[in-house]
C-alpha cells in the first residue's frame, strides 16, 4: 500500500459521495450469481479450458498461473469468448490454496487472532469462486470472489468484463474492445505488468515488497471502477486508453472490502494508457511496451485537498516455447512515480511537497514438460526520503526495499491428457523470499532491532483449481 494513501488515512474518516455508473451492469451480474469474496491475486481458471477445448498449458506457461502464452494473450484480447463450438459450457470455476509460512524471526505482532507470530499452517489460505468465460458471442468476463482463511472475511476480488469485435483495418485483422474492471492493470493482456507479476502467489503473512509501493501497483486495487477502450492491430500493436472513478463506500462495504481502507476520491481527470508491441514467432514470443497512470487522490472527500500521482512504466517479456518440452521466460518492468503531496503537507503528514518512488522487477523461469518449474526474481523499490511520510517502521525516512524471490514448483495435473483434465489442476510449490534491505535499512529498520533478513519468509503451498 502506498504510504501517501495510508498516511492520509491515519488522521481522517472519509464521507464518500458519487458513484461509478459504468460498473452497474457488472455489479448486477455479480450480485445475480451471489458472488462475494477477497485475496491477493487471481489466476488461470479451468472454465476457460473447458470453453475452448484446450488444456490450461495452451494459455499458461507451466500450465498454471498468470504467465500467458501467445494463445492466452489473444484469448484475453478477444474478450474471453473463443469457444470450441460445443454447447453446455458453464463459465464457473473454483480455486483453493493451502499453505505453510515460516519467517526467519517472529512477526512484530500477530496479524490475526488465529495465527501465530512465526509458523503458520493454513488448510484454507484462500478459496475463490470465478465467473470466467464467454457470456455471449462478443462479451466475456473474469470475476473473482475470494474467502480469506487468515482473517475469515469475504470480498470481491479482481474483475474484468469485456466486449470485443474483430474486423479489418488497412487489410489487417484488428480487434476493438471495451473493458470494465476494478484495478489498473488487471485488464492488461500481456500479464507482464505489476499486478500479474511474479510471485504469482505469496504468503498473506509475509512482508511483500516492502512498506511503500506505487499507486499503479495495487494502490487503487478493487476500490475503483475502470472503463477502457483498446485495439489490437495485425496481432502486433496494442493500444489502450481508460479512466477510473472511486467506488462508493457503501458499495465497498457490500462487496466486503471494508470502509476503513477506502482510499478517498480519485480525480475526474484520471487517465490510464498503454501501448505495446507484440511478436508471436510460434516457438518464441516477445512483447515490450509502456504504460502510465495520472490521477489525484482526495483522501477526505468531505474536505478539499488532494495528492497528485504521475506513474510511468515500461515492461518487456520474452518466451522461448520450442516444442513446449522446455519453456523459458524472462519478464521485467520498471515504474517511476512522481508525487505532489499537497494534502499531506497541509496536514503535516509529509515534509516534502515533491517526491518520487521507483519500482524495478526482473524474473526468469524455466519449466520442463509443463510440469517442473523454477523461477528466480529480483525486486527493488527506491524513492526520495521523507522523515514524516516514512516514519513508523521505516529507517532514515527512506522507502527503499530490495530482495530476491526463489521458487520451485511441481504441476502434476493441468496438461493435456493429464488425470482429470481439464477439471483437475494442481500445483505444489516452495518459495523463499530474501531481503537485503527493508524499509530503508539493512539493520534495525524499525528502531526495535529488527533487521531486513529477519523478514526472510519460507512459503509452501498447494494450489488447486477446478
Amino acid at each position: 500500500m502506498n504510504p501517501l494513501i495510508t498516511a492520509g488515512r491515519r488522521t481522517r474518516l472519509s464521507a464518500l459521495r458519487g458513484s461509478a455508473s459504468a460498473l452497474l451492469a457488472a455489479l448486477g451480474l455479480l450480485a445475480a450469481l451471489g458472488l462475494l469474496a477477497a485475496a491477493p491475486a487471481a489466476h488461470a481458471v479451468p472454465s476457460f479450458a473447458r470453453q475452448t477445448g484446450a488444456d490450461c498449458a495452451a494459455c499458461h506457461v507451466g500450465a498454471f498461473g498468470p504467465q500467458l502464452t501467445p494463445y492466452g494473450i489473444k484469448f484475453k484480447i478477444g474478450g474471453y469468448t473463443e469457444t470450441d463450438g460445443k454447447s453446455g459450457k458453464v463459465p464457473l470455476s473454483a480455486m483453493l490454496v493451502s499453505s505453510y509460512t515460516q519467517t526467519a524471526k517472529n512477526l512484530p505482532e500477530k496479524p490475526a487472532d488465529n495465527v501465530s507470530v512465526n509458523r503458520n499452517f493454513n488448510p484454507v489460505d484462500e478459496a475463490s469462486l470465478f465467473l470466467a468465460g464467454r457470456l455471449s458471442e462478443k462479451i466475456g468476463a473474469f470475476i473473482q470472489a475470494t474467502y480469506s482463511g487468515i482473517d475469515h472475511s469475504t470480498a470481491l476480488d479482481q474483475m474484468d468484463i469485456r466486449a470485443a469485435h474483430t474486423t479489418e483495418v488497412a487489410g489487417k485483422e484488428t480487434v476493438f474492445g471495451l473493458s470494465v474492471h476494478n484495478n489498473p492493470g488487471v485488464q492488461d493482456p500481456f500479464n507482464s505488468t505489476t499486478i500479474w507479476g511474479f510471485p504469482y502467489t505469496s504468503s498473506a503473512l509475509g512482508f511483500g515488497m516492502g512498506g511503500a509501493g506505487t499507486l499503479i501497483n495495487g494502490g487503487l486495487e478493487q476500490r475503483v471502477t475502470g472503463v477502457s477502450a483498446y485495439t489490437f492491430w495485425n496481432n502486433m500493436i496494442y493500444a489502450e486508453l481508460g479512466t477510473y472513478r472511486s467506488l462508493p463506500v457503501t458499495m465497498q462495504s457490500k462487496f466486503g472490502l471494508g470502509k476503513a481502507d477506502d482510499i478517498g476520491r480519485v480525480g475526474s481527470g484520471t487517465v490510464y494508457w498503454r501501448l505495446a508491441m507484440f511478436q508471436d514467432w510460434k516457438k518464441q514470443a516477445f512483447n515490450a511496451g509502456i504504460f502510465g497512470l495520472n490521477t489525484t487522490v482526495q483522501p477526505d472527500r468531505s474536505t478539499p485537498g488532494s495528492n497528485k500521482f504521475s506513474d510511468l512504466g515500461v515492461d518487456a517479456s520474452y518466451q522461448f516455447l520450442g516444442t513446449r518440452q522446455h519453456v523459458a521466460t524472462v519478464n521485467t518492468s520498471f515504474i517511476r512515480e512522481r508525487q505532489t503531496r499537497n494534502e499531506l503537507v497541509a496536514n503535516d503528514a509529509a515534509d516534502n511537497l515533491k517526491g518520487r518512488l521507483n519500482e524495478f522487477k526482473l524474473n526468469a523461469s524455466y519449466h520442463y514438460m509443463q510440469t517442473w518449474g523454477a523461477t528466480v526474481g529480483r525486486f527493488v523499490t527506491r524513492g526520495t526520503s521523507d522523515a514524516t511520510l516514512y516514519s513508523d517502521g521505516f529507517a532514515n525516512g527512506s522507502p527503499n526495499t530490495s530482495g530476491y524471490v526463489l521458487q520451485g514448483d511441481w504441476t502434476p495435473w493441468g496438461k493435456e491428457n493429464s488425470w482429470g483434465a481439464p477439471w483437475a489442476n494442481v500445483r505444489f510449490g516452495a518459495q523463499y523470499t530474501l531481503y537485503n534491505k527493508y524499509n530503508g535499512a539493512k539493520n534495525n529498520y524499525d528502531g526495535t532491532g529488527r533487521d531486513a533478513k529477519d523478514n526472510n519468509t519460507l512459503f509452501l503451498f498447494a494450489w488447486t483449481s477446478f
